[in-house]
């Protein structure tokens, strides 16, 4: 348990109070007090009061949140007088519940005087966080890697050929999608700038890996879906930091979080140096180019599942988080994003391959990369953030699988009525063969 003494100076006015107060705390402005969960910290304060009669009042502590903070009297209040004036000592006990913010209220009975001091609860440093942040690291720089490997300019080239295909993924990944997670988050949580940010990141972030497995298990456009991967993760570099110091900069500023510009910057930098990497063993290492394609290529959606079951094994509290709200927003995002860049392409009359394509591509993120961006943040908005992109990473498969059900029984039954098609026209060939018992008739 540690202690932090407060000076509560009590001001006397037209019957009215003010309340001054000085802290070491952290930071001195705000008066903002950061406690462990499942931890106690001691409150003491002291008050100042110029009386007009010898009733002494009571000083009430409420918090804003009981799920996330509690208090409690720590001891009783001690009278004393200085100079013609009461002098009131005591303390109150705030205990971390849940990771979060709230406020202590303090107010002085019958008196509408108050003041709020912000609580903050994070969880105590773990050598497991710095092993997940430097795995999250390590596996999203390896991603890269692979990626500068795999890029196959030829698909690049002969896919823009024909543009209308790369045209509307590129409108659907870069502007329909963060506006729909942007918007998706004032609907679903319109008071938690968290969970907004959270849904943005995710929206904002390239189309991951696992559309290209997608689309060859539901018969898309292969080419289409490997040329918009490479644009999206191309792009992304650019795109991201356009949203977040945009759009994004309205959430965080309404979340009072600042907007990580150095961050940003270094992100970017140092997802180029692997991506260089990559592209420089293709160039001048093309055996070695190859043998890593092959392994990592199924290997990248491996990693991906890696970096979000470590994210929940890590940081299991996220379960206590998953109200409807997050199971909505979850769904929500991804399978709009199938909906609406499947409807689009369908719109423009494109192949059935390419409409499959487009909208796989669309409706899936890159959610390593989404949880790679919110450890930027501080705690424990990092933490509480996470949830968002691990709820996407969790009902993201779900239509996919149900339609790869669906395909599989319509092409057994395709296969079926296929086969029965052709003995039936075998049968319909075949000579007639009369019995032997049938005499025949002369005329």
């Amino acid at each position: 348990m540690r202690v932090i003494y407060v000076g509560l100076l009590l001001l006397a006015l037209t019957n009215a109070q003010k309340w001054n107060i000085t802290s070491d705390a952290k930071d001195p402005d705000t008066n903002t007090f950061k406690v462990h969960k499942d931890e106690v910290i001691t409150v003491s304060f002291k008050v100042i009061l110029n009386l007009t009669n010898n009733t002494i009042p009571k000083i009430v502590a409420t918090t804003s949140d009981a799920n996330i903070v509690s208090v409690s009297a720590s001891s009783p209040l001690q009278e004393s007088h200085v100079n013609n004036e009461t002098v009131l000592d005591g303390s109150v006990n705030i205990t971390g519940i849940f990771l979060g913010k709230a406020e202590i209220l303090l107010t002085i009975e019958n008196d509408s005087s108050s003041e709020k001091l912000k609580v903050i609860v994070i969880r105590p440093a773990r050598i497991i966080d710095k092993l997940f942040t430097g795995s999250v690291i390590t596996l999203i720089s390896i991603l890269y890697i692979n990626f500068g490997c795999a890029i196959e300019w030829k698909v690049c080239r002969e896919i823009l050929k024909k543009p209308i295909g790369p045209l509307i993924g590129s409108v659907c990944q870069f502007i329909m999608m963060p506006m729909i997670a942007f918007g998706l988050g004032q609907l679903v949580f319109p008071k938690n700038p968290e969970m907004q940010i959270g849904l943005f990141f995710t929206g904002i972030s390239p189309s991951g890996g696992a559309s290209n497995i997608w689309t060859i298990i539901l018969g898309g456009d292969l080419p289409l879906s490997i040329g918009m991967t490479t644009i999206s993760t191309l792009a992304s570099f650019g795109t991201i930091p356009l949203w977040i110091f945009t759009l994004g900069k309205y959430i965080l500023d309404k979340g009072e979080h600042d907007v990580p510009y150095v961050h940003i910057g270094s992100m970017a930098i140092g997802l180029i140096i692997p991506l260089a990497i990559g592209y420089f063993i293709q160039r001048k290492f093309p055996k070695v180019c190859r043998i890593m394609v092959r392994i990592m290529k199924p290997f990248s959606v491996i990693l991906i599942l890696f970096i979000v079951i470590f994210a929940i094994v890590t940081n299991l509290y996220l379960f206590k988080l998953f109200s409807w709200r997050i199971i909505v927003a979850g769904m929500g995002l991804p399978w709009l994003g199938f909906i609406c860049g499947s409807m689009i392409m369908a719109i423009f009359r494109q192949p059935q391959g390419a409409i499959r394509a487009i909208g796989i591509e669309t409706g899936i993120q890159n959610t390593g990369i989404a949880i790679f961006l919110l450890r930027f943040m501080g705690q424990p908005d990092a933490d509480l953030t996470t949830v968002i992109p691990v709820s996407c990473a969790v009902m993201t498969p779900i239509p996919l699988m149900i339609l790869w059900l669906v395909k599989i029984i319509f092409d057994r039954r395709k296969k079926n009525s296929a086969a029965s098609m052709e003995k039936l026209q075998l049968d319909a060939n075949a000579p007639v063969v009369l019995p032997s018992s049938v005499s025949t008739i002369t005329a």
